[in-house]
């Protein structure tokens, strides 16, 4: 292939500038708030000793004192029950010092995600884990989306690609992005079609796709036969490698130059999730002040 007949070269649709700003943002609120009287805070339940559960959160303590919001992390250890998760919960969602709460996972043994999350107040259920949260979110009424999906919209919007009118499949069903991710393209007049592991010819769809949001945690599931030239592609997945890396579930290489966007894994969809989960504690805490 002479260099004429070269694809042209995908750009890098980098979420660390953006994740950046979104801090600085939220930093100057929480600022603001803070001489008023109200100090943004974020408290963090855990039951578990997973290694990479236990690294997230300490990033997202560490992140947090950087913006001017306490982070309160309720270490519940590995032996905490679903009833011990839920009783701190409820203490949380009851404190007026809180102002955002995440559950973080993976949970005990025997634990509902969903019920256990149902007991986060929807006001400081700052990562959408509430099924009353994505009630509101489908219904377009005030909630806060789950941050992933929420930063899949902010990537979108920082490098200004157009959503009203355009094909958007959306790879995952899941309650945390999939889902979620699907409503908020609709709200920006998309039209969204979902795909999951039961749908029978994959490529079929998402190389019908001008943006591809991809998040089901399987690296490397799509490759060039999957990608429509020219589009978008958002890739969700964070899989860990044996290197101690991350690939997400694109293969990079295979769609390098024929795709016009892709975000990098890591440095894309991450670090403007953690970003997020801030803004919307530091917006929790202004309304509480109000």
């Amino acid at each position: 292939m002479t260099t004429a007949q070269r694809e042209p070269a995908t750009r890098a649709l980098d979420g660390t500038g953006l994740a950046r700003a979104i801090r600085a943002e939220v930093a100057a609120t929480a600022a603001a708030l803070s001489q008023r009287g109200t100090t943004p805070k974020l408290a963090v339940v855990v039951a578990t000793d997973d290694e990479t559960s236990a690294w997230y959160v300490r990033s997202i303590a560490k992140t947090a004192a950087k913006a001017n919001i306490d982070c309160e992390v309720v270490d519940l250890g590995a032996d905490g029950s679903p009833a011990q998760v839920r009783a701190a919960l409820d203490s949380l969602s009851a404190a007026d010092s809180v102002h955002g709460i995440i559950l973080q996972t993976p949970l005990p043994a025997g634990a509902s995600f969903e019920e256990l999350a149902s007991a986060i107040a929807p006001d400081k259920d700052v990562d959408g884990a509430n099924p009353v949260s994505l009630g509101r979110l489908t219904a377009g009424s005030r909630a806060f989306a789950p941050a992933t999906a929420a930063a899949v919209l902010e990537l979108l919007d920082h490098h200004e690609i157009p959503l009203a009118g355009r094909s958007c499949v959306v790879v995952g069903r899941s309650n945390v992005v999939g889902k979620p991710a699907a409503q908020l393209l609709l709200r920006r007049d998309a039209t969204v079609t979902i795909c999951h592991r039961h749908t029978a010819d994959l490529a079929r769809f998402t190389s019908d796709a001008d943006v591809l949001v991809v998040a089901v945690g399987r690296p490397g599931l799509i490759g060039y036969a999957h990608v429509r030239e020219r589009s978008i592609v958002i890739d969700v997945g964070t899989n860990p490698t044996a290197g101690g890396g991350l690939v997400g579930d694109v293969d990079e290489p295979a769609v390098t130059g024929r795709v016009a966007g892709l975000t990098p894994v890591p440095g894309g969809v991450g670090p403007v999730t953690t970003a997020l989960l801030l803004r919307h504690t530091a917006a929790a805490a202004a309304r509480a002040s109000t």
